[in-house]
């Protein structure tokens, strides 16, 4: 009986191991998918993706984290509805939220400042539903800090 590892064991711990992690890391990839699809998110309605369009299309993603995803420079915007009051009072949060998009850049000295998008009404209130629509994503607890 021989005391080491032959070569034909080696190539079948390799290949075995191998076929192993892929099945593995298939199985987990199509939970995940399942997941995200079936049980955490709602579906998207046209005005959602009319916003998810206009977040795109001006780069937002290039200043503000959008469920920890992105550059931060600026505030997390995956739960801006709730800390807007969006859950107590939408219209009210709604209005403060186009509100305070309108008034950017405030001027205030010393402040990093958002710059003046020109956009419409309907990709405002597209851009408000899709913030909505992202505030509603089964996140499991991120971000831990309410203010982002």
């Amino acid at each position: 009986m021989t005391e080491g590892l032959t070569k034909a064991a080696a190539r079948n711990i390799f290949y075995g191991g191998s076929l192993f992690f892929f099945l593995l890391f298939a199985a987990l990839t199509a939970h995940s998918h399942f997941y995200i699809v079936n049980t955490s998110t709602q579906p998207m309605s046209d005005s959602v993706r009319l916003g998810k369009h206009v977040w795109e299309e001006h780069n937002c993603i290039n200043c503000h984290t959008i469920l920890g995803e992105g550059s931060y420079f600026a505030p997390e915007i995956g739960n801006v509805w709730t800390r807007f009051g969006g859950h107590n009072n939408p219209e009210g949060a709604r209005m403060a939220l186009e509100a305070w998009m309108n008034a950017q850049p405030t001027g205030a000295p010393g402040r990093r400042q958002m710059p003046a998008f020109d956009i419409n009404d309907e990709e405002m209130q597209a851009l408000i539903d899709f913030l909505e629509w992202t505030d509603s994503i089964d996140t499991q607890g991120w971000p831990p800090h309410p203010a982002g």
